[in-house]
């Protein structure tokens, strides 16, 4: 019997084959390769639109907010929380070719004996600010209410989900099938300080938290807060890493609490710019969310992606890395590990699309390339290591 990783140990799946073999036979929609689901747009009946509905939340990220909150009575970690489920979305839509109307709802769930309503509230005006921020890069986007269930029952303290609509043009759904042999991959940097952010970003996004927030905080905040995690789990899985949530992190006065709960970068105003002047001139765009940089496997076919020349690992992840002493392989299909949206077209034109995000000051290079290949497969090499998934 294979041996389970930390990861699976925690009760989290980064490949989800349960859940993809569950929906195997579920239509796929019109653009069956795209990054979301896109269905005819039944609402109005126009045949030259389809219609995108996709949802997902903050994740575990949250109880660490809720430890960090805590500790420190900043409300403002919950705005981060908010736009964490809203780009989860927002951004995932955008790789389907989507960039205006978003109509979105959020859900949140909460244990009302730990969660008071300052929380709700600290969240609402999250997604309002963040409406506001896209409005400023003519991303118009609109606030369709939501739902506050209390659940204490079933949620230790709280979780927060959002769903969000848009309309398309059909002529304007980017499809992955498109990938092909001889297209370079740009991928756009997860970490640093972009434009449009008012602090630096760790890059960490919202996916690998379960074992982020384990592997590098002590077991500190299992004893103070035992509500931010399933008491089911052995203890030398569950906070076991050696900083608190105040210390220093590696940038100069940001603590580790609000280091490892950077907001996830949005690349909405990137992406606006980008698919306004070369969308016919890309083949796929992959957002390297569940599954990190193994993430296009679910996208391709006949296709070897090879990943040569990513990022320099970021501070984060080297953190993790070091605490949790867990295989570089596994890593790389967990976390994004410095890139979270990766770009598939023709080289003549990747500077051009490089040049747009670095006017944002987001890092963008040629992470990497694609060849024929009789299966569909990713190739990541690091220094002398390779590592092969499929």
């Amino acid at each position: 019997m294979r041996n389970l990783s930390k990861y699976e140990q925690r009760g989290v799946s980064f490949s989800k084959k349960d859940v993809h073999l569950a929906i195997s036979n579920i239509d796929k929609g019109i653009s069956p390769y795209s990054f979301c689901k896109i269905i005819p747009d039944y609402l109005s009946g126009d045949e030259n639109y389809g219609l995108i509905m996709h949802s997902d939340g903050a994740g575990t990220k949250s109880s660490l907010a809720y430890a960090y909150w805590k500790e420190t009575q900043n409300l403002n970690i919950w705005k981060n929380i908010a736009q964490d489920a809203l780009v989860m979305n927002i951004d995932d839509m955008i790789c389907a070719g989507a960039t205006e109307n978003f109509i979105i709802s959020t859900t949140i769930g909460r244990n009302k004996k730990l969660i008071q309503g300052e929380v709700i509230k600290a969240i609402i005006e999250g997604v309002e600010e963040f409406i506001e921020f896209l409005s400023k890069y003519e991303i118009n986007a609109y606030s369709a209410g939501g739902e506050t269930a209390d659940v204490g029952d079933l949620v230790r303290t709280i979780i927060v989900d959002t769903t969000v609509v848009s309309r398309i043009r059909k002529a304007h759904i980017i499809s992955n099938f498109n990938i092909k042999h001889g297209d370079v991959i740009i991928g756009l940097s997860s970490f640093g300080k972009s434009t449009y952010e008012t602090s630096y970003n760790s890059g960490i996004g919202s996916n690998g938290l379960t074992s982020a927030r384990h592997d590098i905080f002590s077991s500190v905040l299992r004893q103070k807060y035992p509500e931010t995690y399933d008491n089911t789990i052995d203890d030398n899985l569950t906070y076991i890493g050696n900083y608190n949530l105040t210390d220093p992190s590696p940038v100069e006065n940001i603590d580790m609490g609000s280091f490892v709960l950077s907001p996830t970068r949005t690349y909405a105003p990137i992406m606006k710019e980008v698919l306004n002047n070369y969308r016919n001139d890309i083949h796929g765009i992959i957002h390297c969310t569940g599954g990190g940089q193994t993430k296009v496997l679910n996208f391709i076919n006949n296709v070897k992606v090879v990943k040569n020349n990513l990022f320099p690992m970021p501070d984060v992840f080297k953190i993790i890395h070091k605490e949790s002493k867990t295989p570089l392989k596994e890593m790389y299909s967990v976390f994004n590990m410095g890139h979270r949206l990766e770009i598939y077209l023709p080289e003549k034109k990747a500077d051009d699309i490089i040049n747009i995000a670095k006017k944002y000051n987001v890092e963008a290079q040629i992470i990497g390339y694609c060849e024929k290949s009789e299966n569909k497969e990713v190739v990541i090499i690091n220094n002398e290591e390779k590592y092969i998934y499929n």
